[in-house]
């Protein structure tokens, strides 16, 4: 099952609790991404890996933003 089908079978407050958690794992990853870095001790595929991984983070939060933000017609 792809994530907007998914997605699109959640209650708005299911999706608000998996907005905060996958906001919460976002920065957590950018966090990590910054202190391997900043240690000097990370090789270039894992903070690769991380930031692939944060990037679907974002993709979800975004989806599921859109889905929570009632269209508004101007």
């Amino acid at each position: 099952m792809n994530a907007r089908s998914d997605i699109s079978m959640k209650t708005d407050e299911v999706l608000r609790v998996e907005l905060e958690v996958f906001r919460r794992q976002h920065r957590d990853l950018d966090e990590a991404i910054i202190a391997l870095v900043d240690r000097g001790t990370a090789d270039q595929l894992t903070v690769q890996r991380l930031k692939k991984q944060k990037l679907r983070l974002k993709d979800m939060i975004a989806l599921i933003e859109d889905r929570l933000t009632p269209d508004i017609i101007a």
